[in-house]
Formats: C-alpha cells, structure tokens, sequence
C-alpha cells in the first residue's frame, strides 16, 4: 500500500499561482474529483497552521468569493492571537493568498471509492484579518519583506557605489529576491518504547550515529519523505542520520523494534513567504509518512536530556534581480578570493549579531528551546561568528550562532547560517525577525562609507575596542578564528598587530 500511494504520480500536488483563476481551477479540480475538501490555512503567531474541512461543493458554488474576498471565518479566540481576538471579538477573516503555491493534502487512509485515489485537501495559504488588521505569521513576514526591500533599495538609490559591489548598478535593479531555506531535524522511535538514556549518551560520544544506514522501516519512510517532497516540487537535496540514536533492534517476526533515532532532511531554498510555507508542509509529510511506517516523530527542541537536541539551521541570505534577468548575490564581494563579503554581506552578518538578544526571544520562546542551547553539543550558547582563516579558507565552524556560508565557485551560494532556531521556531517571525536585524547592520555599514578591510576589523574586534556598529564591550567573532589560526603577516594586515618575531 506505502508503494503505491508513493508513486501515484497521476495526482495533483501543487497549484502554482498563475492556476490560481477561477477557470483554471475549476479545470483541474474536475479532472481530480479525488480532492474533496478545502481548508483554509493561516497561521497564528504560535506557529498553528489552521486546518478546517470545507466541502469542495461549497468552495465551487462561491469560488469568486473565495478567490476576492473574505468567503471564510474563523473563531480567533481558539488560535493563538493573544491580545487581540478575545471571546467578545472572536471573528477572523480569511483572505486568500495568491502569490503562492498551494498544496493538496492527502490522506493516506482514506480512499475515493470511484476513482480508488486517496482523498485530498486543498491547502490555500491566507491571510487573517481581525477588525480589518492583518494579524497572523504570514501577514507579518510579507509585510516585513515589503519594508526591508523598499529601505534597502531607498539606500541603493543614495549610495549607488557600495563597496564589493562595485559592478552593481543599483538603478539596473528590478527587484529584491529574500532566499531562505530550513533544515530540519528530528527525532523518530517506536511506539511505547524508549531506549535507555545510557546507551544514547554513550552512542553520541562514540559518534556511532552520524552519517550511519537507515534500516529497516525508518530507511522506508525516509526514503518515501523524499520522494513525496518532489512530488510537491520542494526538491529534497538530502535526507541522513544525524549525531543522536541507537542502533535498532530486530524481533522475531523480523520487524524493527526499540528504534530510536534522529534524522534530518534538507530540500531546496525558496523566497520570502515560500520558505516558511514549505517548512509547514515538511514538517506534515514527515509526521504522516512516518506514522504510516509505524513510527513516532518529535520536532521537539530537547526531547531527551542529556542527548542531542533538534535543530533547524535557517540560512537568510538576498539577491537582487536585474533587469535584465541576470541574479546577482548581494553579500558575496566582487573578488571571492579578496574578501569575505560585501559590505551588504558585512551588515547583514553584524546586524544579526548586535540584534540577536531581541531577536532570541521570537526564536527560543520555550523552556524546551533553551534545554537545547547548552555547552557541549552542536547548539550555539554565545553571540559569534566565524569567517574563515581567510576568504580562501572559508569556516566551517559548527558551534557558533552565524555561520557564513561562502563557495569560492559559486557567488551565488553565500549566506548567513542562524544555528539557533528548532523546529518548533515559527519560521515567519524568525525570517522577519533577521532581515530586521540584517537590514539594521545594511544600513550602518553602507551609510558609513567604509572600505571591506575597515568593515572585516569592525566584526573581528576584540571586547573592550570601539567600534562605529558594534557594541564596545563584546567580541563577536571567534578567537581561534581571529588570533591563534591566522598567520602574523595576516594578523598584521587585517588588526595592525606587529608581526611575530
């Protein structure tokens, strides 16, 4: 059954934007009578995606209204709106979104007796409105989208010569692109069996884990995640074991038993409100998929003390689009093997720092995504970064809360790594929260007319220098990274020390 509910290719997973007119659609939902029911999807500022049954029938009779206005409601006083929609003021409004994909969610233990399809929803992503106000995640990362790009670009216009990016010419610019891309990780074992604590820790120390061959049913349903993702056109690039778990157990019937085992699947970055729509959509496949394989999920920060906590790195990085048509990276300098960014890269990089203990709240909102920001494991516990011995040595470092992500063959695939976020993170509010904080660090280091050796000594300072950014009195790039790997004709040149004698 698992097999054939995986390669059932003949059914429709994605409506694209430019389907979403009533004749179009009317046109593919008569071709997949399969797909029975509609739900609206917003998403309140917890994370909770909405999930209500409409009948196709009623969605068909008012498609216009659907598709224009406000045709649906729901009670705001049982989502997560605090503040706002109260039990005497309850009503929301769901207004549709039509700048993004929309995803048929099927259920794979229910099957249309005509056809022998699974039954499907459609998911169309929308926006809440209480009193007129948008008031929900995807509202708030659109709208802070809007603003970022329209200050960067206000910027560009007053400071057309910015340093790395010489050979951009900001009047050539058609528009800003925001790429962001989540990995995810997570936890899966056995139904009403644990693993003892002992033996996770032990596994974890002796790195028996990472990179190690699913077996058994966990290799199925990872393998059937994949594939399902590129069915939904999310392009997976890699699902494998992560550091935590044990090695499973064999019963005398020849299934799988004491599993317990972490895992993380990463797929193809996005744009703006995309990313975050495609992280809610994974984290339903995996759950779905697993569960169908007999197995528990945990997106939970901590699920265990004591053992490898869950992450979901958040790469941000922004491209402009020129008009025409060419993609320029905007943190990646002209000459990759001179610097290590642009200044835009710089600001970024630096506003996400000097930011980050107003932005840790929206990321770490729960005890459990504290339990998991402790020393000793992969899970950053200071506010750094690392650039690398130099812009030919690119960093790899794997415990710092920024990571600059350079490829010297490819300009296009420099970002800024926030190690912090888990799961559980409502990604909207974390991507608003950092364009915030890189939009603030753009604007101070383009303003200030500094050249990109100026701008690498401001982020390598150490604590106690003044800075024209960053706060005197910390450091905020490592110190192996800075003073110990650095040879002393380099740390000469980027820090004025004396060379060695």
């Amino acid at each position: 059954m698992a097999a054939l509910i995986m390669n059932n290719k003949d059914l429709l997973y994605v409506i694209k934007p430019e389907e979403q007119n009533e004749s179009t659609l009317r046109e593919l939902l008569t071709l997949h009578p399969e797909i029975q029911f509609v739900s609206l999807m917003g998403v309140d500022f917890a994370g909770n995606d909405t999930d209500e049954k409409i009948p196709m029938k009623i969605f068909l009779e008012d498609i216009d209204g659907f598709l224009t206005g406000s045709a649906a409601q729901t009670d705001g006083s049982s989502v997560v709106l605090t503040g706002i929609a109260t039990l005497n003021d309850a009503r929301v409004d769901m207004k549709v979104d039509k700048t993004v994909n929309w995803f048929v969610d099927y259920n794979y233990e229910h099957f249309d007796a005509e056809s022998g399809r699974m039954i499907g929803t459609l998911r169309i992503p929308c926006y809440l409105i209480h009193n007129g106000n948008h008031v929900d995640s995807r509202s708030i990362l659109n709208d802070t989208l809007a603003y970022v790009e329209k200050e960067i670009m206000d910027l560009f216009a007053k400071h057309p010569v910015i340093a790395g990016l010489e050979h951009v010419n900001p009047a050539e610019i058609e528009k800003l692109l925001f790429t962001s891309a989540t990995e995810l990780e997570f936890w899966v074992k056995t139904p009403r069996e644990d693993a003892p604590l002992e033996a996770l820790s032990s596994s974890q120390v002796m790195q028996e884990q990472y990179w190690q061959r699913t077996r058994g049913n966990v290799r199925t349903a990872l393998e059937q995640t994949i594939q399902t993702l590129e069915l939904y056109g999310l392009e997976p690039e890699m699902g494998h074991k992560e550091c935590g778990g044990v090695k499973g157990q064999i019963d005398a019937a020849g299934h799988m038993t004491h599993v317990m085992e972490q895992l993380e699947v990463d797929w193809k970055f996005s744009s703006g409100v995309q990313t975050a729509d495609n992280e809610l959509l994974a984290r339903i496949i995996v759950k779905e998929i697993f569960r169908m394989n007999g197995l528990e999920v945990s997106f939970q920060a901590k699920p265990i003390p004591g053992v490898a906590g869950s992450g979901e790195h958040t790469h941000v990085g922004i491209a402009a689009k020129m008009k025409n048509g060419k993609i320029v990276n905007l943190f990646s300098p002209k000459d990759m093997h001179k610097d290590f960014l642009s200044a835009v890269g710089y600001g970024a990089l630096m506003g996400l720092l000097k930011n980050y203990e107003v932005t840790n709240p929206f990321i770490s909102c729960t005890i459990d995504s504290l339990n998991r920001l402790k020393p000793g494991f992969e899970a950053p516990v200071c506010i750094v970064t690392s650039l690398g011995l130099s812009p030919d040595n690119p960093s790899r470092n794997r415990t710092i809360l920024a990571g600059l992500i350079r490829d010297l063959d490819n300009d296009k695939a420099t970002r800024i790594e926030m190690r912090s976020p888990n799961p559980y993170t409502n990604t909207y509010i974390a991507i608003a929260a950092f364009y915030l904080s890189c939009l603030d660090g753009i604007k101070a280091c383009v303003e200030s007319g500094k050249d990109l050796k100026a701008l690498e000594k401001e982020i390598s300072k150490k604590a106690g220098e003044e800075g024209f950014y960053l706060d005197t009195d910390r450091q905020y790039r490592t110190e192996e990274d800075v003073f110990e790997d650095f040879t002393a004709e380099e740390r000469s040149k980027l820090f004025g020390e004396p060379p060695a004698t």
